[in-house]
């Protein structure tokens, strides 16, 4: 079948601020349909079934876009490799953060994010940080930052270096934004960058379930299967933007704008799935992420 481009098509003529605003959003919904999965599902399963939903959804599109020349390309190891990192790793990561630290200083610290991908995209990349862009970046994490204090009490006891896991989390994220940039440069191909990682990840999800004899049979009758299911395409979907939106445009730019997901994670437990009130904290964070996002939208 003849091989199409996603170039030249709607999606590539949206400005990156639009593309990774969606993704944000998408990623927040993805956590939602999880949230409500994990009530009567395994989680390390429930998220087995998310990434093979990806990569599955990934491969239905393959007879249309899959251009097998790109396999001949070194910089497809980049996206093998990050395939290895991301989502497998930074997701136990942060789970393993939560059971020592807690998720209030882990949601805390995952907030850096935006801080070492910056770092990534002007020491490797060579991109300029203007002065819209670090106000709104700082806008962004401040919001953020806002939306994770709450009433529960921080753990009083934990080992020092726990604090590594949630920042060992957030620095995996920020570098596979980056390779997947640069891998980009020599295939500039979004929906490859996206088939080969979520696909190594599958399989290193499923290989480690198995291997571990964690059998546990998928069960269509529970409600939690299809959540993690849906979840996985729409990660799907947000991976795809998040990727044409790197190609696009600069790191800096892009990834406090994604980093912006908790924002809306909040807004959707209010207003779709009703397990949060509106509170002066909600109020404040979106006061200040949308001037934020204003700010890094017009910095070019």
């Amino acid at each position: 079948m003849r091989h199409l481009s996603f170039e030249g098509t709607i999606i590539f003529e949206l400005p990156t601020y639009v593309l990774a605003l969606t993704a944000s959003f998408l990623y927040a919904l993805g956590s939602q349909f999880q949230h409500v999965g994990v009530h009567t599902i395994e989680p390390r399963l429930g998220t087995m079934l998310s990434i093979g939903a990806s990569a599955a959804i990934f491969w239905l599109a393959a007879p249309f876009y899959l251009n097998v020349s790109n396999f001949l390309i070194p910089a497809m190891l980049i996206f093998i490799a990050l395939g290895f990192i991301r989502p497998a790793l930074s997701a136990n990561l942060s789970v393993a953060a939560i059971r020592y630290i807690g998720p209030t200083l882990t949601e805390t610290l995952s907030a850096t994010t935006p801080f070492f991908a910056a770092a990534f995209g002007i020491l490797i990349l060579g991109e300029l940080l203007t002065w819209q862009i670090a106000l709104g970046t700082a806008g962004i994490i401040i919001a953020v930052l806002a939306l994770t204090r709450q009433n529960k009490t921080i753990p009083s006891t934990w080992p020092l270096w726990a604090l590594a896991l949630p920042i060992g989390a957030a620095v995996i994220r920020s570098l596979g934004h980056g390779f997947s940039k640069i891998g980009m440069q020599d295939i500039p191909d979004p929906y490859f960058a996206g088939l080969v990682a979520m696909t190594v990840s599958f399989l290193l999800t499923a290989g480690l379930h198995i291997r571990k004899g964690e059998r546990t049979k998928i069960s269509f009758k529970q409600s939690g299967t299809y959540w993690f299911l849906a979840a996985g395409a729409v990660f799907c979907v947000a991976t795809f933007l998040l990727n044409v939106a790197l190609l696009k445009g600069d790191i800096i730019t892009i990834i406090p704008i994604v980093s912006a997901s908790p924002v809306f994670t909040m807004l959707l437990s209010i207003f779709i799935f009703k397990r949060e009130t509106i509170s002066l904290r909600v109020l404040l964070a979106v006061v200040i992420v949308i001037p934020s996002v204003v700010l890094i939208a017009l910095s070019k």
